[in-house]
Protein backbone atom coordinates (compact mmCIF):
# COMPACT_ATOMS: atom_id res chain seq x y z
CA UNK A 1 0.00 0.00 0.00
CA UNK A 2 1.36 3.44 -1.03
CA UNK A 3 0.20 6.71 0.76
CA UNK A 4 1.61 10.77 0.60
CA UNK A 5 4.69 10.20 0.97
CA UNK A 6 4.86 7.00 2.57
CA UNK A 7 5.31 3.12 1.82
CA UNK A 8 4.32 0.28 3.74
CA UNK A 9 7.19 -1.07 5.60
CA UNK A 10 8.01 -4.94 6.00
CA UNK A 11 5.86 -5.15 9.33
CA UNK A 12 2.46 -4.84 9.41
CA UNK A 13 0.73 -1.49 10.03
CA UNK A 14 4.46 0.61 9.73
CA UNK A 15 5.67 2.80 7.25
CA UNK A 16 8.23 4.71 6.09
CA UNK A 17 8.90 8.08 5.48
CA UNK A 18 10.08 9.13 1.57
CA UNK A 19 10.92 12.78 2.37
CA UNK A 20 10.34 15.27 4.55
CA UNK A 21 6.82 15.84 5.46
CA UNK A 22 4.61 19.29 6.83
CA UNK A 23 1.93 19.43 9.11
CA UNK A 24 -0.67 19.41 5.31
CA UNK A 25 1.58 16.46 4.45
CA UNK A 26 -0.24 14.17 8.01
CA UNK A 27 -3.18 15.39 7.36
CA UNK A 28 -3.24 14.42 3.64
CA UNK A 29 -2.12 11.03 4.91
CA UNK A 30 -4.12 10.67 8.45
CA UNK A 31 -7.50 11.56 5.27
CA UNK A 32 -5.70 8.69 3.22
CA UNK A 33 -5.77 6.17 6.14
CA UNK A 34 -9.36 7.09 6.82
CA UNK A 35 -10.83 6.54 3.38
CA UNK A 36 -9.06 3.28 3.23
CA UNK A 37 -10.28 2.03 6.69
CA UNK A 38 -14.07 2.74 5.66
CA UNK A 39 -13.24 0.62 2.11
CA UNK A 40 -15.38 -1.25 0.51
CA UNK A 41 -16.22 -4.69 2.59
CA UNK A 42 -14.66 -3.63 5.52
CA UNK A 43 -17.06 -4.52 8.62
CA UNK A 44 -18.39 -2.05 11.13
CA UNK A 45 -19.58 -3.22 14.62
CA UNK A 46 -19.93 0.11 16.74
CA UNK A 47 -20.16 4.80 16.14
CA UNK A 48 -16.65 5.03 18.14
CA UNK A 49 -15.07 2.23 15.78
CA UNK A 50 -15.47 4.92 12.85
CA UNK A 51 -15.53 8.30 14.71
CA UNK A 52 -12.30 8.95 13.94
CA UNK A 53 -12.22 8.10 10.88
CA UNK A 54 -15.40 10.20 10.23
CA UNK A 55 -13.57 12.94 12.04
CA UNK A 56 -10.13 12.53 10.04
CA UNK A 57 -12.22 13.21 7.00
CA UNK A 58 -15.07 16.00 7.52
CA UNK A 59 -13.74 18.02 10.71
CA UNK A 60 -11.77 20.27 8.75
CA UNK A 61 -14.43 21.48 6.83
CA UNK A 62 -14.97 25.12 6.53
CA UNK A 63 -18.64 24.40 5.48
CA UNK A 64 -21.06 21.69 6.43
CA UNK A 65 -20.72 18.34 4.25
CA UNK A 66 -23.45 15.76 4.49
CA UNK A 67 -22.31 11.92 3.59
CA UNK A 68 -23.33 8.54 3.80
CA UNK A 69 -21.66 5.57 5.08
CA UNK A 70 -23.54 2.55 3.52
CA UNK A 71 -23.77 -0.94 4.53
CA UNK A 72 -24.74 -4.54 3.29
CA UNK A 73 -26.71 -6.66 5.29
CA UNK A 74 -23.59 -7.54 7.77
CA UNK A 75 -22.77 -3.73 8.24
CA UNK A 76 -20.04 -4.11 5.81
CA UNK A 77 -18.83 -1.24 4.09
CA UNK A 78 -20.53 -0.62 0.40
CA UNK A 79 -19.03 2.82 0.31
CA UNK A 80 -18.63 6.31 1.85
CA UNK A 81 -19.81 9.35 -0.33
CA UNK A 82 -20.10 12.55 0.44
CA UNK A 83 -23.72 14.04 -1.47
CA UNK A 84 -24.17 17.22 -0.26
CA UNK A 85 -21.99 20.25 0.77
CA UNK A 86 -23.31 23.56 2.21
CA UNK A 87 -22.22 26.46 4.04
CA UNK A 88 -21.30 27.40 7.27
CA UNK A 89 -24.21 26.53 9.47
CA UNK A 90 -25.92 24.33 7.03
CA UNK A 91 -26.62 22.14 3.91
CA UNK A 92 -29.27 21.20 2.08
CA UNK A 93 -30.31 17.55 2.14
CA UNK A 94 -33.25 15.66 -0.33
CA UNK A 95 -34.43 12.43 0.86
CA UNK A 96 -35.22 11.62 -2.40
CA UNK A 97 -31.39 11.69 -3.89
CA UNK A 98 -29.99 10.01 -0.58
CA UNK A 99 -33.08 7.32 -1.17
CA UNK A 100 -31.84 7.27 -4.80
CA UNK A 101 -27.69 6.67 -3.98
CA UNK A 102 -29.15 4.18 -1.35
CA UNK A 103 -30.81 2.29 -4.17
CA UNK A 104 -27.87 2.61 -6.74
CA UNK A 105 -25.21 1.38 -4.49
CA UNK A 106 -28.01 -1.74 -3.03
CA UNK A 107 -27.40 -0.67 0.48
CA UNK A 108 -29.00 -2.58 2.93
CA UNK A 109 -28.28 -0.56 5.82
CA UNK A 110 -26.91 3.43 5.94
CA UNK A 111 -25.55 5.23 8.68
CA UNK A 112 -25.94 9.29 8.02
CA UNK A 113 -23.09 11.28 8.48
CA UNK A 114 -22.76 15.11 8.46
CA UNK A 115 -19.92 17.69 9.87
CA UNK A 116 -20.20 20.96 11.99
CA UNK A 117 -17.90 23.53 10.75
CA UNK A 118 -18.37 25.48 14.20
CA UNK A 119 -16.54 22.42 15.81
CA UNK A 120 -19.73 21.63 18.52
CA UNK A 121 -20.95 17.92 17.45
CA UNK A 122 -23.68 18.51 19.74
CA UNK A 123 -26.72 17.34 17.01
CA UNK A 124 -29.45 20.27 16.49
CA UNK A 125 -33.32 20.13 16.35
CA UNK A 126 -32.89 20.50 12.74
CA UNK A 127 -30.26 17.52 12.87
CA UNK A 128 -32.92 15.25 14.78
CA UNK A 129 -35.97 16.21 12.62
CA UNK A 130 -33.51 15.43 9.11
CA UNK A 131 -32.93 12.24 10.98
CA UNK A 132 -36.42 11.14 11.24
CA UNK A 133 -37.03 12.22 7.44
CA UNK A 134 -34.98 10.16 6.25
CA UNK A 135 -35.33 7.41 8.27
CA UNK A 136 -39.00 7.02 7.28
CA UNK A 137 -38.03 7.49 3.63
CA UNK A 138 -35.28 4.94 3.64
CA UNK A 139 -37.44 2.48 5.25
CA UNK A 140 -39.98 2.44 2.72
CA UNK A 141 -37.45 0.92 0.11
CA UNK A 142 -36.10 -1.63 2.86
CA UNK A 143 -32.76 0.03 4.13
CA UNK A 144 -32.00 0.54 7.94
CA UNK A 145 -30.49 3.53 9.40
CA UNK A 146 -28.54 2.72 11.78
CA UNK A 147 -27.28 5.86 12.61
CA UNK A 148 -26.47 9.61 12.37
CA UNK A 149 -23.09 10.58 13.22
CA UNK A 150 -22.70 14.61 13.62
CA UNK A 151 -18.46 15.21 13.26
CA UNK A 152 -16.57 18.26 14.76
CA UNK A 153 -13.30 19.04 15.83
CA UNK A 154 -14.05 18.48 19.77
CA UNK A 155 -15.59 15.10 18.85
CA UNK A 156 -18.50 12.66 17.57
CA UNK A 157 -21.96 12.63 18.72
CA UNK A 158 -24.27 9.51 17.75
CA UNK A 159 -27.78 10.26 17.37
CA UNK A 160 -28.35 6.58 17.94
CA UNK A 161 -26.78 6.51 21.24
CA UNK A 162 -28.74 9.74 22.30
CA UNK A 163 -31.56 7.74 21.39
CA UNK A 164 -33.14 9.52 18.52
CA UNK A 165 -33.22 6.25 16.71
Amino acid sequence: MRLHKLKANETTGTYLVESPVTETDILLMARQLATLRLRRGRALTSPKEVFSHLQALLADYEHEVFALLMLDSRHRVVAFEEVFRGTLDGASVYPREVVKIALEHNAAAMILVHNHPSGDPEPSQADRVLTSKLKDALSLVGVRTLDHIVVGHEGCTSLAEQGYL
